[in-house]
């Protein structure tokens, strides 16, 4: 059983580095943050570092670690919450000895010698939690520390409960979590408040989306735009779902212009979408996932490929 193999391995090398998705999330930064305070934790002596770009929003969640690259010498690779391995964050990954694969999104790139992945999880975060509770007899033992950031992963990747992802298994890890001691308001804080010119740059989405008689809706972020309200492209990860509660949107894409690319990001209510992104370079969740296309052009053939989605899912 994988699961089995994976705490074998983590007890095995004295080194291991985390490493998760770029442009990390909550559940990216919680899983790969929990799981190296887990480890920590229960083997005092083993090397563990978290490695990948900084995420300047969720900075109090946790802040990685810089190392040199003879540190993977012999040591343990762990991807968490990584669909496909062009997507991990630090491509040194490919220098350690050992490669696990821990993840809960479709299982398109099944990279690495060891993988787990659970396709009904709704969090990589929710995982760990359960690695955890599979690894109890081996010696694995879990700290407030590593609870905080597990419970935030699972948090922001049910929407605070709210997806249909979230289960009763994720309701009884959650319940178990918050036995453990940090504090929750200030969590809810961190990932959810917003700074003043994202709340105004949420409110030009909802004055200019457009909605198709399918349901499909649509709304582009120009350089100037963001400019305009003083935002980087990566700042408006937080304004993805806000069309998700207004009626008769089915299925939407924002497509927000980067420095040599648009970034293409995708949300639905019920027809599967992560194929669209597979399409156009990217994946993700049948309800949530991402993609990216280098011209104007190429997002008009986003709408019409979601347009059509919606069609038949409605029809």
């Amino acid at each position: 059983m994988s699961i089995r193999q994976i705490i074998h391995s983590i007890k095995m090398y004295d080194t291991i580095i985390i490493h998760r998705h770029v442009r990390p999330d909550p559940d990216a930064l919680g899983s790969q943050g929990g799981l190296k305070e887990l480890i920590k934790y229960s083997f005092p002596n083993k090397n563990v570092y978290v490695v990948g770009e900084e995420e300047p929003s969720l900075s109090f969640l946790i802040r990685m670690d810089q190392i040199d690259d003879q540190i993977y010498e012999n040591a343990l690779i762990i991807a968490c919450d990584t669909a496909n391995a062009p997507r991990i964050s630090d491509e040194r990954y490919h220098l350690g000895t050992k490669l696990i694969k821990i993840d809960h999104h479709p299982n398109v790139d099944p990279f690495g010698d060891l993988l787990w992945v659970d396709t009904d999880a709704s969090s990589t975060s929710e995982m760990i939690y359960e690695l955890y509770l599979h690894g109890k007899e081996a010696g694995f033992k879990l700290n407030n520390e590593s609870a905080r950031l597990l419970y935030a992963g699972i948090v922001g990747d049910t929407g605070r409960f709210l997806f249909p992802s979230t289960t009763q298994k994720t309701f009884q890890y959650a319940s178990e979590l918050v036995s453990f001691e940090f504090d929750r308001p200030a969590l809810y804080d961190g990932i959810y408040s917003m700074k003043d010119n994202i709340v105004r740059l949420k409110g030009y989405i909802m004055q200019h989306f457009t909605l198709s008689p399918s349901g499909m809706s649509s709304v582009t972020l120009t350089k100037e735009i963001l400019d305009e309200y003083g935002l980087k492209p990566a700042e408006t990860g937080q304004l993805v779902g806000s069309l998700g509660d207004v009626e008769g949107i089915c299925a939407w894409v924002i497509f927000v212009e980067e420095e040599n690319v648009i970034r293409v990001r995708l949300r639905s209510k019920g027809p599967a979408i992560n194929k669209i992104a597979a399409k156009y370079n990217g994946g993700g969740h049948p309800m949530a996932s991402g993609a990216s296309v280098e011209t104007w052009e190429e997002t008009e053939a986003v709408i019409k490929d979601l347009d059509e989605v919606c069609r038949m899912f409605t029809k």
